[in-house]
């Protein structure tokens, strides 16, 4: 039996997701005994560097359609190199792609799928429910356990194995495998480092009362060499994009540190942010939800606080 981890990567780099679940897969137990040996299927081109998480083989499928958007397309190599393998256990990260792509998965091959686990024995897993606020116990009744795993729930671990070996396969694609295609594509306007990857992210929410008011966040990110990012009710008023949103519907960060200012910290918000190695809330409320998950508070007012924030790293940097 086996392990077959999906992975997620761009342009051969791994995404960190993929890496955490390439730990979590390696950790896999089944009868009590972990240490199975682990397969990872990537399509397009070969990931580099994954003879270091423990990989052995590699399987690349290639075709024209993965040239672009096509989870379906992915699913079908999935389905086709566990029906070769037959692994006792398929892992993906809990990405938006790694989800869709085991959806698919599930759906091809009538059976179920535990999403965003934090950690699973045999066909019991332990999954993450309603935006964070609960932990779910549950038992998988498949013969090939199906999940993804929760990202940045699992810390990346290295176990070299040397170089992997690389078995290369066309999958036999359906006409419904690609249905779904990318006719357009808009760059986000942005600059810097991405939200998804920054170290230190600086966040506000309808306390920063417009979508000038981002401009003493942007001087703080900018000072901190950090990312911008904002809530829910920010991209809803239309103040910045989606793609600055921290959230369950929006973007999940891992920062050493999230400075969220004006925000209250609703279930979903939360659940975006929960990776965090510290978090810093400013807030006018004392009874701010956010402020039971925060590690430092500040009670007063973004507009006021930010700024003082920015004015003293300037003074200690002498700039």
């Amino acid at each position: 039996m086996a392990v077959l981890v999906v992975i997620e990567h761009v342009d051969g780099e791994p995404t960190e997701p993929s890496l955490q679940a390439l730990t979590f897969a390696r950790g896999y137990a089944v009868d009590g005994a972990p240490g199975e040996p682990v397969h990872a299927l990537a399509v397009g081109l070969a990931p580099r560097g994954l003879g270091e998480l423990g990989v052995g083989t590699v399987h690349l499928a290639e075709h024209d359609a993965f040239g672009s958007y096509a989870p379906a397309a992915v699913a079908r190599s999935v389905v086709e190199t566990i029906q070769r393998l037959a692994p006792s256990v398929v892992v993906a990260a809990g990405s938006e792609l790694g989800n869709e792509v085991m959806a698919h998965v599930a759906a091809m091959l009538d059976l179920p799928l535990a999403a965003n686990c934090i950690s699973a024995s045999g066909d019991e897993v332990t999954r993450i429910r309603w935006g964070g606020s609960l932990l779910e116990e549950a038992t998988v009744h498949s013969d090939v356990v199906l999940l993804t795993v929760q990202p940045h729930a699992v810390a990346i671990e290295k176990a070299p194995v040397g170089e992997p070996a690389v078995e290369r396969f066309t999958p036999d694609l359906l006409p419904a495998d690609l249905a779904v295609r990318v006719t357009d594509r808009v760059e986000a306007a942005a600059d810097g480092v991405s939200l998804a990857d920054a170290k230190i992210v600086v966040s506000a929410g309808r306390g920063a009362g417009s979508a000038e008011g981002f401009g003493i966040i942007e001087e703080l990110a900018a000072l901190l060499g950090g990312a911008v990012g904002c809530s829910r009710a920010v991209t809803m008023s239309g103040w910045r994009p989606h793609t600055d949103q921290v959230g369950q519907t929006g973007t999940k960060i891992a920062p050493e540190i999230y400075i969220a200012s004006g925000i209250s910290g609703a279930t979903q918000h939360m659940a975006g942010c929960k990776g965090a190695k510290k978090i810093l809330a400013i807030n006018t409320d004392p009874d701010a939800p956010i402020f039971a998950s925060a590690d430092y508070g500040v009670i007063g007012d973004l507009r006021e606080v930010v700024p003082a924030i920015s004015a003293e790293i300037r003074r200690v940097k002498g700039a």
